[in-house]
């Protein structure tokens, strides 16, 4: 598909971070890049290192004209599904920008309905748009915060390392400990585990019996 033209109009660019993993939010960014403040770098923030999502953060932050970001927590995920949570949280940040774009840019093949501006989906846009990339940059580098952040209140499950995707350490943790407040109990590793941590209670419960009144 061919970019859309746009010289002379305002542009905005939105992706998220954070529909794969097993717990904690969703963070949807949307981002209007200044033309006459030209950021390089930019693209699929997946590709970069750490710390150079980072920097690359500030100079969005400081440069870029507009910006909002947006977190869907995962009972709101469990309720609605990933995908809707998904369109939801870009209707939100598009909303949320302090300047209306006259198009919005959407990272994949789908777009959300009732968005408050007209829209564009944009396979790997992430890495074709600039605005986009910047989008994916913030919403990332946000996202990974609030997990090293959602680490120490809910400790042993390596939040701050794997972010919450479903690595080997991740799953077994979650099948030792069973899951946690953030984990998305609609995903199916975590509702198995916590099937499996239910059927260890209930058995246990009928091996003791109940208990006793003296």
């Amino acid at each position: 598909m061919a970019l859309p033209r746009i010289a002379g109009r305002v542009i905005a660019g939105v992706d998220e971070a954070g529909r794969g993993p097993l717990a904690g939010p969703l963070v949807v960014a949307a981002v209007i890049l200044d033309p006459k403040r030209r950021i390089r770098g930019l693209g699929d923030s997946k590709a970069m290192s750490s710390s150079r999502r980072e920097e690359l953060e500030a100079a969005i932050l400081a440069k870029a004209l507009a910006h909002a970001v947006v977190t869907i927590d995962a009972g709101m995920i469990d309720r609605i599904n990933i995908f809707q949570a998904t369109m939801e949280g870009m209707r939100r940040a598009l909303a949320a920008l302090r300047v209306m774009p006259d198009l919005a840019l959407i990272d994949g093949n789908r777009l959300p309905a009732h968005l408050p501006c007209p829209a564009q989906a944009i396979v790997r846009g992430d890495a074709r748009v600039k605005a986009i990339g910047a989008a994916s940059i913030l919403a990332k580098v946000h996202r990974d915060r609030l997990l090293t952040a959602l680490d120490a209140t809910h400790p042993g499950y390596g939040f701050a390392v794997h972010k919450g995707y479903p690595t080997p350490e991740h799953l077994a943790a979650l099948r030792e400990r069973g899951p946690c407040p953030i984990h998305r109990r609609s995903f199916a590793p975590v509702l198995a585990a916590l099937n499996r941590n239910t059927e260890f209670d209930f058995a246990l419960s009928s091996l003791v019996g109940p208990a006793a009144h003296g």
